[in-house]
């Protein structure tokens, strides 16, 4: 999160926004782009996304401890939302990280605040249920929250991450057979001094044993004995949150899995940037589990705040983790002038139809989002990546949004991804005087046989008509209608419930609920399904956006049509067989599909 304006911005963002600055926007109906008329800002048509929080029953806000007036950058991360259906209702469920405060005579003790979790009653209607299902504790001040399947039983468990520490939640059957959270990060092996500041992390099995490994991404080594004073970046101000760049970066975090319930730190093994000192560690805010070069294994990329990003390249075999640190050398560690920027959110998508994922950054002010486009191999199959963003028309939006929070989603399910971005600043009191910033949403279309991305946000709803302090933001069908949803969790105000209107266009969809035989993890298949217009990839991820985690279903847009064809599913490494194919689907509904068996509605 950069706290200076370059001289080069306001060049750089004339260059960056020609290209798709005269686009025109799409309205709700689903319109052609290039001939639909504008909406203007003011438009009181309900969008795309329609605000339901209000009589949802979620009322939950993130605290940060402003107040206090201490201007630590603590207070800067912001939360995350889990999507999770922890119950097997077929319903996702909501889950809330809190924050914290500063308490004490000198209010210097930090002091975390409840998070919540939500339970999908069904009809937009959530239950608060933190306290009964054993989530009330313990409290720290929180940040991020992630999702996987720690024990292989089929039950999602939980991680909460924060200042100091992490929380790890198992999740288990009570007497009653109802499903409750039980702490078990002390037996787990997830407590210790190592953990100084936990952000983003992500559940994921790298070594290919069939159980999930952590990574966890740490920040910089703030403390109340390492909190200078920093000048604000405004004569109004004369003091403000001090830039990342004050502090030094903490080491992250590997864990394997051992597959009895405990994890041993393999940071130093597996070839983490722990023991170099010549090279920064990286200040990490995000992390994304996708298999960018196809090779079966499941990689890693993060997203490092004023410092090279990562790519992680998975060199391991059952039992061994190995890593290969390559983002500077294939070009998605800076931007496409070299600088390293301010980077929070990341997800991963094919966009354009090449079958493979490129890679998606939310960047600080005055510096564009990054679209790392990954380019078709070589004949030596050797993997590259090219910066996109002015190519596809990210740039119209210039460069004065700090982002947060995104994801690739087909919102509109015309079949090709789109993007949506929450925003919001970090400092008190911003030069441009933008504490508040709108979520952006962007729709990819087709123009001169490329695919291309035109800035839709007035047409995103209510929501997306005034300014928020974004943080995090979670993807997934709450409803199971197909259409995605979202959900924004911002700094000091009401987290927003979003349903997705859009499904009053005749647009239809498949969706897939993807397993691993005995419950094994399967983050990095690949999913390829033929449609009468177009292949469409999808890929299972793992963590993604920012501090957030979404819907682990994978959903197809089909457009008009409702013509299924061959739905082909690539499982990672370590699942037998590698390759099945499945035909006869029928579109407007979901599948279940467990590797190694025939296909389940």
């Amino acid at each position: 999160m950069r706290r200076w304006i370059p001289l080069w911005a306001t060049l750089t963002g004339l260059l960056l926004g020609l290209g798709g600055a005269c686009q025109k926007s799409a309205p709700p109906s689903i319109a052609n782009v290039e001939d639909a008329p504008a909406t203007k800002e003011n438009d009181n048509s309900p969008g795309w996304f329609v605000d339901v929080t209000p009589q949802c029953g979620i009322q939950h806000v993130y605290r940060n401890g402003e107040e206090a007036d201490h201007f630590a950058i603590l207070e800067s991360l912001g939360g995350g939302v889990a999507l999770i259906d922890y119950d097997g209702d077929g319903r996702l469920d909501i889950f809330l990280t809190g924050g914290g405060q500063f308490s004490g005579p000198d209010r210097k003790t930090i002091v975390g605040l409840p998070n919540k979790l939500y339970r999908n009653l069904g009809q937009w209607k959530f239950q608060d249920v933190t306290k009964q299902v054993g989530l009330d504790g313990p409290l720290f001040y929180s940040h991020g929250a992630t999702v996987g399947d720690i024990d292989n039983d089929g039950w999602p468990d939980l991680l909460v991450t924060g200042y100091g520490r992490v929380a790890l939640f198992h999740n288990v059957a009570d007497a009653q057979g109802q499903r409750r959270f039980v702490d078990v990060t002390e037996k787990a092996g997830l407590l210790g001094p190592n953990h100084f500041w936990c952000t983003s992390a992500v559940f994921a099995d790298l070594d290919g044993d069939g159980f999930s490994d952590l990574y966890l991404c740490q920040y910089v080594n703030w403390s109340w004995q390492n909190d200078p004073f920093c000048p604000g970046y405004s004569v109004k101000q004369p003091r403000d949150v001090c830039p990342p760049k004050r502090y030094d970066a903490v080491p992250h975090l590997l864990y394997r899995n051992r597959g009895n319930g405990t994890f041993e730190d393999v940071s130093r093994s597996a070839g983490l940037r722990v023991d170099r000192p010549d090279q920064d560690y990286g200040k990490g805010l995000g992390v994304l589990a996708v298999d960018v070069d196809l090779d079966g294994r499941v990689d890693l990329y993060v997203a490092n705040d004023t410092t090279d990003n990562f790519l992680y390249l998975n060199r391991s075999i059952p039992g061994n983790i190995r890593l290969e640190e390559v983002g500077l050398n294939l070009g998605v560690a800076r931007d496409g002038r070299g600088v390293p920027n301010g980077s929070m959110g990341i997800d991963a998508a094919d966009y354009d139809g090449s079958g493979r994922p490129s890679i998606w950054v939310t960047n600080y002010e005055n510096e564009y989002h990054a679209l790392y486009r990954n380019l078709v191999p070589d004949a030596e199959d050797r993997l590259a990546f090219v910066y996109a963003t002015p190519e596809v028309g990210l740039g119209v939006i210039g460069a004065i949004y700090v982002g947060f929070g995104t994801s690739f989603t087909d919102f509109d399910n015309d079949g090709w991804p789109d993007l949506v971005i929450a925003n919001g600043h970090v400092v008190r009191v911003p030069p441009r005087d933008n504490l508040r910033q709108k979520p952006v949403l962007f729709r990819n279309v087709e123009k001169d046989r490329r695919r291309r991305f035109a800035d839709v946000t007035a047409q995103g709803g209510s929501y997306f008509r005034v300014g928020h302090r974004g943080r995090g933001l979670a993807v997934g069908d709450l409803d199971n209608d197909g259409w995605p949803d979202l959900v924004f969790i911002p700094v000091e105000e009401p987290v927003a419930v979003l349903r997705n209107a859009a499904a009053l266009a005749p647009h239809h969809w498949l969706g897939v609920r993807l397993l691993g035989k005995d419950g094994r993890d399967i983050v990095g298949a690949k999913l390829t399904l033929q449609t009468p217009t177009a292949s469409l990839t999808r890929f299972r991820t793992s963590g993604g956006s920012y501090l957030s985690s979404n819907d682990r279903r994978i959903l197809f847009g089909l457009g008009s049509s409702t013509n299924v064809g061959r739905l082909t599913v690539e499982w990672p490494v370590g699942v037998e067989p590698r390759v099945q194919t499945f035909d006869g689907l029928t579109a407007d509904r979901y599948w279940t599909i467990t590797a190694g068996e025939a296909m389940a509605k």
